[in-house]
């Protein structure tokens, strides 16, 4: 089948990761299909002005996912556990875009999962894709990426507009090794599988760009932006009753935890970012402002 012939959906077009697969694609010329729950938001507005078809779809109606998915070369998705029933809602919205996938006969599947989610970590928010994951294998052709932590978590932090010391804080130890990657380069690797599924052997990939502790990071962000920075380890304690996030900081101090492939994200996306080089670009989109 030419890939050609009909538009690439994605689900979620608004969101980081949908935004990054979508410029991933139409750098390539591909016709994209943007799924959102409100075509009249400035998001998906600015993405009609960009040539991309909008269409209301939300991920609680398998009804309206089935619709906006007929005719479609492939799909592009993700879920998250954010909102009030956690985890729980992720599992139910990802077997509904799975299900609809399968009754509108889409070709192939590339679900945004998360590094970890098939090695039983026994974190709510990993279980829960890897729950989706699993239904998807059963319904639809499918491809998986699973990113290891987003660069763009620690974006807040490094947003500090004072000219001082920049003090990064998070719940882990500062020798402890941490991979990640850039929201873009995740886009960029998932478009290359939705054109192309045979790009990996088997079906997945664990992403990553960099691999660093965080004193590291700290060192880092003050060579790019040429002011001191440290990095200050604060107590599990700071996330509260927070069993999820606070699973997950555990584990993320078990090494190893994630296990990226970093030579084979490197083939699929040759320009993917190291932390040094996207800490330098957040520094110039914030000068730009």
């Amino acid at each position: 089948m030419n890939h050609r012939q009909h538009p690439i959906a994605v689900v979620g077009a608004t969101g980081q990761q949908g935004s990054s697969v979508i410029e991933a694609l139409l750098e390539q010329r591909h016709a994209v299909r943007a799924l959102v729950r409100d075509p009249e938001s400035a998001g998906a507005r600015a993405l009609t002005a960009r040539g991309v078809e909008v269409v209301a779809a939300d991920q609680e109606d398998g009804a309206s996912l089935q619709r906006g998915l007929t005719e479609v070369s492939a799909l592009f998705f993700m879920t998250t556990f954010a909102g009030s029933d956690g985890p729980d809602g992720e599992v139910r919205r990802g077997l509904t875009v799975a299900d609809a996938a399968a009754r509108a006969g889409v070709p192939h599947v590339v679900y945004s999962s998360v590094g970890g989610a098939e090695r039983g970590t026994g974190i709510p928010h990993f279980e829960s894709k890897y729950e989706v994951e699993r239904r998807l294998r059963d319904v639809v052709p499918v491809r998986f990426v699973r990113p290891t932590f987003f660069m763009e978590n620690l974006a807040p932090q490094l947003a500090d507009s004072g000219s001082g010391e920049l003090v990064l804080r998070l719940p882990l130890a500062g020798d402890v090794p941490l991979q990640m990657i850039a929201v873009r380069d995740v886009g960029a690797a998932a478009a290359r599988l939705l054109l192309g599924p045979d790009a990996i052997d088997g079906d997945a990939i664990e992403l990553g760009g960099d691999e660093l502790t965080l004193a590291q990071v700290a060192e880092r962000t003050a060579e790019a932006l040429g002011r001191p920075t440290r990095y200050e380890a604060l107590p599990l304690e700071v996330l509260g009753d927070d069993e999820d996030l606070r699973a997950m900081f555990r584990w993320f101090g078990t090494v190893p935890a994630y296990q990226a492939d970093f030579g084979l994200t490197r083939r699929l996306v040759p320009e993917v970012q190291d932390f040094a080089l996207w800490v330098t670009a957040q520094s110039g989109v914030r000068a730009s402002v």
